[in-house]
This record gives C-alpha cells, structure tokens and sequence, in this order.
C-alpha cells in the first residue's frame, strides 16, 4: 500500500471515529444534514449576483489603479497613477490582463456597451467568488464536521463583508478567492492544491498575501514531513505565475520588472512606505470588523482560545488537522495587519472567509458544551438539542447584515447613479446639444474619489477632468496615447502624494459638472447647484454623515433611519456659459 493511500485511510478512520464519538456520553450517530456543494454554489452565485449588481465601489483606488488601467487595456483612454509609471511599476498589468480577457472577448463578439462591461466583470468576480467559497465549504465540512460548515455558509452568504469584497476588482480580493481555495484543498488533504493557490494569491494577487499559506507550509514540511512535495510545487507554484506576469509586466513597462518584489520595497524598505497616505488606530478595524461581520467578528477573534477551552473540557477528539493550525491563518494575518500604522478596509478582504469559518468554530463548540450538560439519553447528536441556537444566531446575522448593506446601499450608491443618468442625458439631443464629434468636458472637484471610472463615460469624446478642490494630494492623469503608452514616463508624477496643479483645467472649460450639495461651502468647494452657472439636470439623494446619528447611518432601521439621517443632493449639473466656451473653443 503506498504511502499517499496509508494516509487517506487513516485520515478517513480519523474522520469516523469523530463522527462517533465528539460529545462525553455520546457513542454513535451520524453528522448532521448540510446542504450538497452545488447547492452552496447556487445559493452562494445568487447572492454574489445581487452583489455584483448593488454593491457600491467603496475605495478610489478600486477605481484608479484597476478599473482605470483596465480600460486604458480595452479602449485606448484611461487615467495613470504613479504607481503605473515605469519609475516605479508597483502594480501588475498581468493581474489586468487575466481579467481583460473574458471582457474582451465579449466586447469583441457581442457588446461593446461600457457600462455592460463593467457590470459583466462583477458578475464573473461574483462567480469566481461562489466557486472558491463552495470549495472552502467543502473543506470546512471535511475538517471540523457538517454544523459547522453549514454555519460558515450561513455566515459567508448574508455578511456585508463578503457582501462588498467579492465582487471588488481588488488584488486583495483575488487574494481572498485564493486564500479559501487553498485553505479548503488543505483540509481535503490535497496539498498541491493547496502550495498552488498560495503561489497565485502571492504573485498575481497581493505578495503580503503568502503570509496565509505559513501554517499550510508548517503542516506540510514539519508534521507531515513532505520537505521534497512542498519545494517541488513550489517551485511548480513559481514558474506558472511568476514567469508569465514578470514576461507581460517587462513587455508593458519597457524594462525589467518583478511587480511583487516592487510592491514589498515599497511598503517595508522606503522611508516613508505608504503611512503618507494616513494612519489609523487598531480601533479602524475593529469597527470595521463589527459593522461587516456584527457579533460573529467578536466571536472569530475568541474562537481558538474558546474551543481550546471547550476541546479539553469535554475531552474531545483531535481533528485532521490540530484546532490551532487550522484557523492560524486569520490570527497570523490580524498579528501583521493590525499593527501596521497605515489601514484600509480591503487589507482585511484575505480573512473575511476566515471571519466567517472562525466565528462557526465558535458557535459549534459552544454548542458542544451546552450539549454536553444535556440529557444522556436518548443519546443523540448534540446539535439536536442546540439547532435553535444556530437558526436564532443565523436570523439575528443575517438581519443585521441585511440592514447594513441596505444602509450602503441608500446612503452611497448616488455616485454611480449620477453616471447612469448622464448616460441617458447623453442621447437626449434636447439636453445634450453638443455636436457628437465634440469633446465634453465632465468635471469633479471635491468628488473625485467618487467617480466610478470610464466606464460610465457615454463615449469616447467625454472625459472626465478635475477642477481644484480642498484636496491636495496627488490625482492621476491621463495615459499618454499610442502603442507604446504604459512605457513612457508620465510628466508630474511623484511617490509622496504631493499635489501636482497640472491636472486641474479652469471650469469654464466645464461642459458638465458632478458635485455634491453640502450645507458647508469654502472657495474652493463653493455650492455650485446655487450658482447662476450652473443648471440642475439630475439629482439622487445622498448620506450627510456628518449630520446623521451614528447608528442609524450604520444600519437600516425602517421608520427610524429615515428619520434619524440626513440626505443631501448629488448633484449632475449643466453649465450655462456654453456659448462663451463655443467662443473659446474658436
């Protein structure tokens, strides 16, 4: 018998003698009734659909540094940030050019619609994410048993976590995908797997990102004693991703370059790393953490000292894998990332499964040890007694989870709806009067960050253009045209977000204006819908956060919410100098 069969019989005798005996007192029955993988998947694609259709963009960078590059990649036009430049080239076309090549051929045979292009690279994030999560769910069954698989469906279907994450065209949510692909081939016991999605998360997706795979790596070389295995796809691991990205990368940038390794220069060894772009408190993520998990966040961070707890006391099995491996990775990743002075919410997103599965852990062992002070006989499977604990924290999570995601959802998704009504402005010839081949100018000021990228423009002649605001830090600009653009070295650029005033135009060159409409005005964000140079055309409701009670902001309360917040107008105006600009532009 050889060796790899030796160990799937044992792993399994294992498995049986947990399914027996996981409870004092308790002798035989069979695990409980979960639902089927396909069925995770269909539940699971569903959700990530809705995500992918109402989820908001909630970081700039999302936009600049990949929706941007992407559809300078597609169509010709694009903003650049200085990460692109060839001085520095710490981001990776090749994790763009990956994802460009569904929409690209789409764009090529079907539909060259932006906007559909947009919302059809959701959707395939969406579906990339519900296959890496069934696989995860696959494995967590395998390895901590049928309940607490079920739970972390429950948990990974309704969070606003998952909820805003899995369809973020983000190296960190590709990361994310990665990270439940290789810890569900881990618990199944298929390690290459495993070593592999480690490799691909790390190289295409984000380098930090290999800092999940040290526990698979320790279980790997030190308990199961596969030295030879683990270098051997490494090594595999390295030249199926490490070779074709550096290829395209050198190709794109003009030189050669080695994207991860940038990207870890940057961040670890400059002087200044990316703290420049502010620092935040360990309380960031905490809060972060609560608002898109709720009370299974809490219950994620106590779970290995909790079930460790619970393990000895009622004398429980050991599982395949040792309780404190197998969740180890969320813990090694909070240890890094929380002590780092500079935070975002998406550094979080390679954990957020984690999230979930940790916060099952939990509730399954507490549900172990309520079971256990139970009635012996008739000797039933604990979760029998329990179930009602599962199903009320499940319908208590997943309220508040729907009630935080319709709080984005009303309080910030005007941005992107203003852009779908200028779209429809576009083609209204009584609006509209501008010649086709004319170039229009849209303008932001203080709303730059907001803007949902190029895709939202209505054609090629309408380009988006800053106008200075209170902001003074470093905008993109636009990539230079031809061939050759990503290697030219962009004028103005710079690594210290200092502000560069080339890229403001004056706003009488202004065809159209998007702002939003805040009681405070200074000079340089004046209230521009109150200007007699301007003329409303379109107006969606807006979150004042400043002016809105802290948890009704938070979460979706009916009757209350709307009472306890305060909305303010986002705004698509018209400029009424046209015909001074016409004069101009002779």
């Amino acid at each position: 018998m050889s060796a790899s069969m030796k160990r799937r019989q044992h792993s399994k005798s294992k498995k049986d003698e947990e399914n027996k005996i996981e409870s004092p007192g308790v002798q035989e029955f069979s695990e409980p009734y979960t639902i089927p993988n396909y069925t995770a998947f269909k539940i699971l694609m569903s959700a990530r659909l809705c995500a992918a259709w109402w989820n908001i963009i909630t970081d700039c960078d999302e936009v600049y540094n990949y929706w941007e590059p992407m559809h300078f990649m597609l169509f010709g036009n694009g903003f650049q940030t200085w990460e692109y430049s060839p001085m520095y080239a710490i981001r990776s076309y090749f994790y763009l050019w990956i994802h460009s090549l569904p929409i690209n051929l789409y764009k090529t045979l079907l539909n060259d619609n932006q906007i559909i292009l947009f919302y059809l690279m959701r959707c395939i994030l969406g579906f990339a994410s519900a296959v890496c999560e069934a696989y995860f769910y696959k494995g967590i069954c395998r390895q901590f048993g049928n309940n607490v698989g079920r739970l972390t469906i429950c948990f990974l279907l309704f969070s606003t976590g998952m909820f805003i994450s899995c369809t973020a065209f983000l190296p960190s949510s590709f990361s994310m995908y990665m990270t439940m692909l290789a810890m569900g081939a881990w618990y199944l016991g298929q390690n290459h797997y495993a070593i592999v999605a480690i490799a691909a998360s790390t190289i295409i997706g984000w380098p930090f990102a290999a800092a999940l795979g040290i526990p698979i790596a320790f279980d790997i070389v030190v308990r199961q004693r596969q030295f030879k295995f683990f270098l051997m796809w490494c090594a595999i691991g390295l030249a199926a991703f490490l070779i074709p990205s550096v290829k395209k990368d050198s190709d794109l940038y003009g030189g050669l370059v080695i994207a991860p390794l940038n990207i870890i220069l940057y961040n670890v060894f400059s002087e200044h790393g990316p703290d420049l772009y502010g620092t935040e408190p360990v309380s960031f993520y905490l809060v972060n953490g609560f608002l898109n998990f709720n009370f299974i966040f809490v219950a994620a961070l106590v779970s290995l000292p909790f079930a460790l707890f619970v393990a000895w006391y009622l004398g429980l099995s050991q599982l395949n894998i040792p309780l404190w491996l197998a969740v180890s990775p969320m813990y090694i990743w909070i240890l890094i990332f929380f002590s780092r002075p500079h935070k975002e919410e998406r550094f979080l997103f390679p954990i957020y499964p984690c999230f979930a599965m940790c916060g099952a852990v939990c509730f399954d062992y507490f549900q172990k040890l309520i079971g256990s002070l139970m009635p012996k006989k008739p000797r039933l499977h604990y979760t029998v007694h329990t179930n009602w604990m599962a199903v009320l924290s499940s319908i208590v999570f997943a309220l508040l989870s729907l009630s935080r995601i319709v709080a984005i959802y009303q309080g910030y998704h005007a941005s992107m709806d203003i852009y779908v009504e200028m779209n429809k402005i576009s083609s209204d010839s009584k609006i509209h009067t501008l010649s086709p081949d004319k170039q229009v100018n849209v303008c932001v000021g203080k709303e730059w960050y907001r803007y949902p990228s190029s895709f939202f423009m209505p054609s090629e002649n309408w380009h988006l253009q800053f106008v200075q605001s209170e902001f003074k830090g470093l905008l993109p600009k636009p990539y230079e045209m031809g061939p050759r653009a990503t290697q030219i070295f962009p004028s103005h650029m710079n690594d210290m977000n200092r502000e560069e005033p080339s890229r403001y135009i004056n706003i009488t060159k202004c065809h159209y204006l998007i702002d939003l409409d805040l009681e405070t005005e200074t000079k340089l964000e004046p209230r521009y819908s109150h200007s007699e140079s301007w003329k409303v055309l379109a107006s969606v409701k807006f979150l004042d956060a400043r002016r809105s009670h802290r948890f009704f902001r938070a979460f979706y309360v009916p009757f209350l919410s709307s009472k306890y917040c305060t909305y303010v107008d986002y705004n698509l105006l018209k400029t009424t100098r046209t015909r001074k600009y016409k004069t101009r532009s002779r």
